[in-house]
């Protein structure tokens, strides 16, 4: 079970997107690349298209001036004319060949050299591509030959013109195309974005935020995720996480449930072999006695008791319980003071010294069985810090009890002349099994006592500067309400 609280922590450190690039930032970081890929995709072959296109313009335009120039008769276009023919197309010569004759057209300004050629009949793909680049990267007005197929029968026309031309109206073209295209991708990206977002991003920061407040306090139901109707592999994880933080909670229900169980036990037992150790020794005093039925059933007696003594002290095992409220009372002291030494055993004859020093007539408000718990635990300590020093004089082997009353808070000493509270054990006196430095010993004296004192509440705590141990428990009368007066003075 602590591995599986493990991991789950773990998942919601590695889930966490405190300090790091959340998913919604690396989407976009992701769309931005794959947005750009798309357009160089689209951009390439529009710009070759383009080019081809203005190319078979030209090479149209020429087709249509050639059958007017082939129509007329020879020397009959006069100049004017076919440069205005020539401009209208934007060509400086327009030639066509058939046959095994090239012949010139028209021509107007003809350069010395043609920079290029063009074959639009054996063009690729690729060398489209490839072409329209070098247009755009090229500088200066070249002049360029464009090859096609020609009219009425001829093996094919020419057409020489001006590079510079083609090359503003492809940069107008990339202009435009890369403004139409950054809209529809950033429209593009944001619908997929805003799509992934709704679809992944924001069910997986819920999960996050989940696993995260989970791991905060695994042991609320309330931190539970509820899971969504989604039939993906989102939604089979929620189903998935809620069942298994369901289990969790359960297990760690069951767990308190047990441990404070376990402590309920142990707290029992542990009075309850104090009890039992009060019935051990008046069965021993038992086996004095001369009656032969005594002399026949009190060794049964004491192997039983003993066997139940040895079964108590291993059943002692640690959890947690919340003692029942107390019934208090006003009550005399010294009574429970002296029911306490004949349960704990120690005899005028002993050899521990018992010394009263109740005030006279001294009451204290408390439920008179927890009150008796608490001093019973207290003196059997003391004892057993005793019995584990050489017995020399019993004189110097001594329990004191005393109380006294100071306005409306009576307070209680137990003191002993024992070797006192080891200085390690003093910081967990009052905590279950960490107080206990006998072998044998449950360290569960301390903490009932403790957990019954503030049960009335008051305080126990140990007094510095004594010789042995000596604790002080202080536990303050209950408020006396006006209408509780009223009460009792009706019932008067």
């Amino acid at each position: 079970m602590s591995q599986a609280i493990e991991q789950l922590r773990i998942r919601a450190a590695r889930l966490s997107l405190r300090g790091r690039l959340g998913l919604s930032g690396k989407l976009l970081l992701l769309t931005i690349p794959l947005v750009m890929i798309a357009e160089v995709l689209i951009y390439v072959p529009s710009i070759a298209n383009f080019r081809v296109n203005r190319l078979n313009d030209r090479l149209a335009a020429a087709n249509t001036a050639a059958l007017v120039l082939d129509a007329a008769p020879s020397g009959m276009v006069p100049e004017s004319l076919a440069r205005q023919i020539l401009g209208s197309i934007g060509a400086r010569a327009v030639a066509i060949k058939m046959g095994q004759q090239r012949r010139l057209l028209a021509s107007a300004d003809l350069p010395t050299a043609i920079d290029h050629d063009i074959d639009m009949r054996t063009m690729t793909p690729w060398s489209a591509i490839v072409g329209s680049f070098e247009t755009m990267l090229e500088s200066g007005n070249q002049a360029i030959r464009i090859i096609g197929p020609g009219p009425r029968g001829a093996q094919f026309i020419e057409v020489v013109t001006d590079e510079e031309p083609l090359r503003q109206s492809m940069y107008r073209f990339s202009r435009n195309l890369l403004l139409v295209s950054l809209a529809i991708a950033v429209l593009t990206a944001a619908l997929v974005y805003l799509a992934l977002h709704y679809l992944f991003v924001r069910p997986m920061r819920r999960l996050t935020a989940n696993l995260v407040g989970f791991h905060q306090n695994p042991e609320n139901p309330a931190r539970i995720i509820v899971p969504s109707q989604r039939g993906d592999e989102i939604g089979v994880a929620e189903r998935e996480l809620s069942d298994m933080q369901r289990d969790l909670v359960s297990m760690l229900h069951q767990k308190n449930r047990l441990a404070a169980l376990g402590l309920a036990v142990s707290k029992i037992n542990h009075d309850l072999r104090n009890l039992l150790a009060s019935s051990q020794l008046l069965s021993d005093q038992l086996a004095s006695v001369p009656d032969p039925r005594v002399q026949r059933f009190a060794p049964k007696l004491m192997r039983s008791l003993e066997r139940a003594i040895a079964f108590c002290q291993s059943t002692l095992s640690y959890g947690r319980a919340q003692e029942a409220a107390p019934d208090r009372r006003l009550m005399a002291i010294e009574p429970v003071v002296n029911e306490v030494r004949e349960s704990a055993g120690l005899t005028p004859d002993g050899s521990i010294t018992w010394i009263n020093a109740i005030e006279r007539g001294l009451t204290i408000d408390a439920d008179p069985d927890q009150l008796f718990r608490i001093l019973l635990n207290l003196v059997r300590n003391a004892a057993q810090a005793l019995e584990s020093q050489p017995r020399n004089d019993a004189a110097t082997r001594q329990i004191r009890v005393a109380g006294r009353r100071e306005g409306a808070v009576a307070i209680i000493e137990v003191s002993d002349t024992g070797p006192g509270v080891p200085q390690q054990a003093r910081n967990h006196l009052f905590e279950a099994f960490q107080s206990s430095a006998r072998p044998g010993g449950s360290g569960l004296g301390l903490a009932i006592a403790a957990e019954l004192v503030r049960a009335h509440g008051g305080d126990i705590h140990l007094v510095e500067g004594t010789i042995g141990a000596t604790f002080r428990i202080t536990i303050p009368d209950r408020p006396v309400e006006l209408q509780m007066i009223r009460n009792e003075r009706v019932r008067a």
